[in-house]
């Protein structure tokens, strides 16, 4: 499982909610919000996992104390309310943080992302009671609180931001009296730069406050990647009340410097795809037979392959046997650096017009399509999707689209 979203309960023996880290300053380099992802190569989409619980799975509650009599405190992610939409909105009273994207409004209990960003929202059910000397359980007060979690970095910097956002969006009773506080923590190859949480009440409705935490990553030597988890845990501190916590982690950030062409470490999210682009404009004979091959239902998502032996072998099948026209290469798509070409089966297929004898048209999702293309075409794709794998860091097995325009 690649992101972890628990409910823990922890109870100090004092009873004392855990003493936070000194609030330490925003780094520059990470100092304001990123670009609002409405290029063509950075739409977000929800991430393909399996083995999470699906939306609206009831996690089981967990409860601040065990003891049979006093006031006690609990907390669940719950579905069994979630806020207005306009409520998932930060106001300008945030002092601190970057406002999520809009498209993290879509992201409940399902990570969502681009390759520089993901997000995910849950419900959070805080409520709070009183057990008599006979046993008898009588709730004081509930609050329904919206917690959003937003890792983002950049493709050119070893440092990436781990934050939270939390707002009361509905409440009652002894619970909306409640503050909120956080640690951050980790695992994996990556140090703490910074992290603050500082406490803050829940009350009133709708009043977002914001925990940042940011990370270096600690990998080190030439061709190594590194994936860290990093954790919050909430507080939440009552007067009278044993404290609660729950804790939250996302672990969708890679970091690498295995980026051929492009030394130094950078952060994306892997399992977000950008999309290779090729113009009508630039390369006009390109574009027209990847958009054949496409609509013959070859697939635009393709895999990155840096195999060597994978690429040649995808090329010498595709295209061992072109024929030799003046002024023109041969094309082959899914390109011969993807997973999806000949070497892992199929047959070729081509279209009227490119220029190839013996060679059926045909449709379907496998195999490959081939064409012959002006050679400044050919020559050109390479540059762009070398450019392409290392502006967004496309590693080995890393998604990717192809789109014309």
């Amino acid at each position: 499982m690649t992101l972890t979203v628990t409910v823990t309960a922890v109870i100090a023996a004092t009873g004392v909610a855990p003493a936070q880290p000194p609030v330490e300053a925003r780094p520059a380099s990470i100092s304001g919000p990123l670009a609002p992802d409405q290029s063509p190569d950075r739409k977000p989409e929800p991430k393909p996992v399996t083995g999470l619980a699906p939306a609206g799975t009831p996690i089981q509650s967990q409860c601040s104390t065990q003891a049979p009599v006093g006031r006690h405190s609990c907390v669940e992610v719950s579905t069994a309310s979630t806020p207005p939409k306009e409520a998932l909105r930060q106001g300008p009273s945030v002092a601190a943080g970057i406002t999520p994207p809009q498209w993290c409004d879509e992201a409940y209990n399902q990570v969502w992302g681009t390759r520089t960003q993901a997000c995910i929202w849950t419900t959070v059910r805080y409520w709070t009671y009183i057990t008599n000397g006979s046993g008898q359980r009588t709730t004081t007060g509930e609050a329904f609180i919206t917690v959003m979690q937003y890792n983002y970095t950049d493709t050119g910097l070893g440092r990436y931001g781990h934050q939270i956002d939390t707002s009361m969006y509905s409440g009652w009773g002894d619970a909306t009296k409640a503050s909120i506080d956080g640690q951050a923590t980790l695992t994996g190859p990556c140090t703490r730069n910074s992290a603050t949480f500082p406490a803050k009440p829940l009350s009133p409705v709708n009043s977002w406050n914001t925990g940042e935490s940011f990370w270096d990553s600690a990998i080190t030597g030439p061709a190594v990647t590194g994936k860290c988890q990093t954790f919050w845990y909430l507080t939440m501190n009552n007067p009278g009340y044993s404290p609660a916590v729950i804790s939250y982690s996302m672990n969708e950030v890679r970091c690498d410097n295995a980026t051929a062409g492009r030394p130094g470490i950078g952060c994306v999210i892997p399992w977000a795809a950008s999309n290779l682009v090729y113009t009508r404009t630039a390369t006009p004979e390109l574009a027209d037979h990847v958009a054949k091959a496409q609509a013959s239902g070859l697939p635009s998502r393709l895999t990155r392959t840096e195999d060597q032996t994978v690429i040649d072998s995808n090329r010498t099948k595709a295209c061992g046997s072109a024929p030799s026209v003046p002024g023109k290469s041969c094309d082959e798509y899914p390109i011969a650096s993807s997973q999806q070409g000949l070497h892992a089966g199929g047959v070729r297929r081509s279209h009227p017009g490119c220029g190839f004898t013996g060679v059926p048209t045909g449709t379907g999702p496998t195999g490959v399509s081939v064409c012959m293309i002006a050679a400044a075409d050919n020559n050109s794709q390479g540059g762009t999707n070398t450019q392409f794998f290392r502006r967004e860091r496309v590693l080995q097995s890393d998604p990717f689209n192809v789109v014309v325009q």
